[in-house]
């Protein structure tokens, strides 16, 4: 049975405020693959705050209008499914990896903002650390830094004390 006018209405708003609040969008066609695969690599996407939603291409082409994605309304034929995030590389690397384990499953492309990505550039963006990796790497560099100065600054006491120990004891 299809949607009725105000089902889709409904979908397009839906979609949207996806594309309207997400900053990564991944295409992907999904023929073949089981309502069981499709559940976990919602599941595996909605874990990272991602998601993935597989709509009537129609709709999604109105939902783009207005939106910083509009440059991908061409990519959008056949069994299309959109895995989006707001973390700017989520989608595409959990997309990624899902579509190296099971060959159903085909990037076709997707948006990094306004720019267009092809698959390839999709791959490339899969292997970018995660926004929270970045975090914690800058993190254990800022406090490499003071850790460092900490133990230069303690060596020259450290060895005053060693060398006063050193001449007690030789008395």
């Amino acid at each position: 049975m299809g949607m009725n006018r105000a089902q889709k209405e409904t979908e397009i708003q839906e979609l949207n405020e996806r594309f309207a609040n997400d900053e990564l969008v991944v295409l992907t066609h999904y023929s073949g693959l089981t309502v069981k695969e499709i559940s976990n690599l919602r599941a595996q996407l909605r874990a990272e705050g991602a998601s993935f939603k597989v709509t009537k291409n129609t709709l999604a082409k109105l939902a783009l209008k207005g939106t910083k994605f509009e440059g991908i309304g061409d990519l959008f034929a056949g069994p299309t499914g959109v895995a989006s995030s707001q973390d700017p590389v989520a989608a595409a690397k959990i997309a990624h990896k899902f579509a190296k384990d099971n060959k159903k499953l085909i990037i076709l492309g997707g948006a990094l903002g306004e720019k267009v990505l092809s698959a390839e550039d999709v791959q490339q963006l899969a292997s970018l650390p995660s926004l929270d990796e970045l975090r914690s790497k800058l993190v254990g560099l800022l406090v490499a830094a003071p850790t460092k100065l900490a133990g230069i600054l303690q060596a020259p006491a450290r060895d005053l004390v060693g060398v006063t120990k050193a001449y007690g004891e030789k008395s």
